[in-house]
């Protein structure tokens, strides 16, 4: 067998250990605001739009497709942290925007992110250079 199958060589799978590793890892901080993963980076979007956003929008920012930000979003909605409401203008629009509850949420999570960073071991400028790196593998491998 060649060395390009060991599976340690496998660059996807390095990326696939981290994404679940780090999601163990945000896991009981996300508990405490009664957020799952991808509800947390939902939030994220959603803080950096108070006027609201849609739900297109939503999911192209997040890389997700209805089928999968739809029953997320309805999850949300249950909770309590977001509306969403069809635009007078267009039906087919769906704008969400963050209830009070929702805008409350970010205070709690402000710690969050020095939280991740601190279990990392990287300094600031390698995060940097990290992110500038992984940025640009995203957009050499994109459509």
């Amino acid at each position: 067998m060649s060395d390009n199958l060991l599976l340690e060589k496998q660059l996807c799978f390095r990326l696939y250990s981290l994404n679940k590793l780090m999601c163990r890892l945000y896991a009981p901080v996300l508990k405490e605001l009664a957020l799952t993963y991808p509800q947390y980076l939902a939030m994220l979007v959603l803080w950096q739009s108070p006027k609201g956003i849609s739900v297109k929008d939503l999911g192209n920012q997040l890389d997700l497709d209805s089928g999968t930000l739809s029953p997320l979003l309805k999850r949300m909605e249950a909770q309590g942290l977001l509306t969403r409401v069809r635009q007078a203008i267009d039906e087919r629009v769906v704008i969400i925007k963050l209830t009070k509850e929702g805008i409350a949420l970010q205070q709690s999570a402000e710690h969050i992110p020095a939280k991740m960073f601190a279990v990392t071991g990287l300094t600031p400028d390698r995060l940097l250079s990290l992110n500038q790196e992984l940025d640009q593998l995203i957009a050499n491998i994109s459509d």
